[in-house]
């Protein structure tokens, strides 16, 4: 009576990356076409760290491809939805792609349900796009995000959560902080100096930007905040008012301070 097959009026599954499999699935990425990480770009580190009301997560802003910096000024914080964010390390394009079929596999979950997934169920319909992905990852060309947002029936001291992945799909819940990336050895460890339970927002700010000049400093791939042109980390915050992005002027002010005391200017 419509003219759409009955796929369209399927009432089955709620997921959009289901539906589009059955549909159109040239619109989903493909692992089949043989492919080099040589002429790629590549994203890099990510930090997550729980604050005393939810959670924040921040991204350098290089991508770079071999050894060439690609671009200075790359997004790599994704609001999710309200409740999270999703931060991208690996392949850039692939990953960018992979954020916004996240975004609308969320938006699509929500207007067939008519609610919202819980925080673990997003890990998992992230988790299970990952595996999908596998076919780039053997072929060199992987993705590696880390996802985090509130959960108001969380037990303990904060209502943020952090959720990290491998390449093959697997979902592990991290607790207080966690990094990905290619800068991640040397984040974790600043992050491991510097948090403590209960930061302000202010605080996590200043810890997550002196986490990332860390990085930067032993990480060719990893760019710290560049205080001449004036380009900081990508910020977002996620608490109980929803997902929003720390200021520029916010996140320079603390990168400014974070480089005196360092004795040193940007990275």
């Amino acid at each position: 009576m419509t003219g759409l097959s009955s796929a369209y009026l399927s009432t089955a599954s709620n997921s959009f990356v289901e539906f589009a499999r059955t549909v159109a699935p040239h619109v989903l990425p493909s692992g089949d076409l043989p492919v080099s990480d040589s002429i790629a770009p590549h994203a890099t580190t990510i930090v997550a760290l729980t604050t005393a009301d939810g959670v924040l997560m921040a991204g350098d802003r290089r991508a770079t491809i071999g050894s060439l910096i690609a671009s200075r000024t790359m997004e790599k914080v994704h609001r999710a939805d309200d409740a999270s964010v999703v931060g991208i390390a690996g392949t850039a394009g692939i990953a960018l792609e992979l954020v916004r079929l996240f975004q609308l596999e969320l938006e699509h979950y929500e207007k067939i349900e008519g609610t919202v997934l819980s925080l673990d169920g997003k890990a998992n319909r992230l988790a299970s796009m990952l595996r999908a992905n596998l076919g780039f990852a053997l072929r060199g060309l992987a993705v590696v995000p880390l996802f985090a947002g509130v959960d108001q029936k969380a037990e303990g001291e904060t209502p943020g959560r952090i959720f990290s992945f491998d390449v093959t799909g697997g979902r592990y819940e991290e607790e207080d902080y966690h990094s990905v990336g290619s800068g991640s050895t040397f984040a974790r460890g600043s992050l491991k100096k510097r948090w403590k339970p209960g930061l302000s927002e202010e605080a996590a700010v200043e810890v997550a930007v002196e986490a990332l000049f860390d990085a930067a400093d032993d990480d060719s791939g990893t760019a710290g905040p560049d205080l001449i042109r004036r380009i900081g980390p990508t910020m977002m915050v996620v608490d109980s008012d929803g997902a929003r992005e720390v200021e520029t002027d916010v996140i320079l002010a603390a990168a400014a301070e974070v480089a005196a005391r360092r004795g040193g200017g940007s990275a």
